[in-house]
């Protein structure tokens, strides 16, 4: 009788194997190095994963569950203007990533530069998580501007499909020159232009 999957190796493979995968990127993490990152023996990882496609599709979800649960709720906070809860949203995500030195980018951006035209498992993956990011912004846009005459309103997924594509433009810039200009720039300009009524 096979053996259960303990959540445990499970929960290391995605943070310590997802670390890796995320600092090193994942054609240069075998999967002997992600094991090890995970202190398994590498014959266990095929007990979790049937491929390491399918563990990029696991780390990515879990890299946006984890945003989610620690920067989502920025974006239900009805304490603060919808279109201030996108642009704190995005200054606590530009903060992670100075704290980071700005040297390992966004995995979802990563990963779909190495992976988009090689695993269609991981290009469905990161559409359903782009999904579900502009589907947050949206949401604020149309709060914002639903007593409005401004077309905002309908174009909220259009509009938050520009914000998600220019911020992952500026991480990758942000990780070429390894400072926050670029971030800057997004806020200062991109943000309002973008969110105009």
């Amino acid at each position: 009788m096979p053996r259960r999957p303990d959540p445990d190796v499970l929960e290391r493979l995605l943070a310590d194997g997802g670390r890796l995968v995320h600092e090193a990127g994942f054609h240069a993490s075998g999967v002997q190095d992600i094991a090890t990152a995970a202190k398994i023996p590498k014959g266990s990882f095929y007990s979790y994963f049937d491929s390491k496609e399918a563990f990029a599709s696991a780390i990515l979800q879990a890299y946006w569950a984890d945003i989610e649960k620690r920067l989502g709720p920025v974006l239900y906070d009805a304490r603060m203007a919808p279109l201030k809860r996108i642009e704190r949203f995005f200054v606590l995500l530009a903060q992670e990533h100075s704290s980071n030195r700005f040297e390992i980018g966004c995995l979802i951006g990563n990963l779909s530069l190495e992976l988009s035209n090689h695993s269609a498992e991981v290009r469905s993956t990161l559409a359903d998580i782009l999904g579900k990011w502009e589907a947050a912004l949206a949401m604020c846009i149309q709060e914002a501007f639903q007593n409005t005459d401004s077309a905002k309103a309908q174009d909220a997924h259009k509009c938050a499909a520009i914000l998600i594509e220019s911020w992952e433009g500026a991480t990758l810039r942000t990780k070429i020159e390894r400072n926050g200009d670029a971030f800057q720039r997004f806020l200062d300009t991109t943000l309002p232009l973008v969110l105009a009524n």
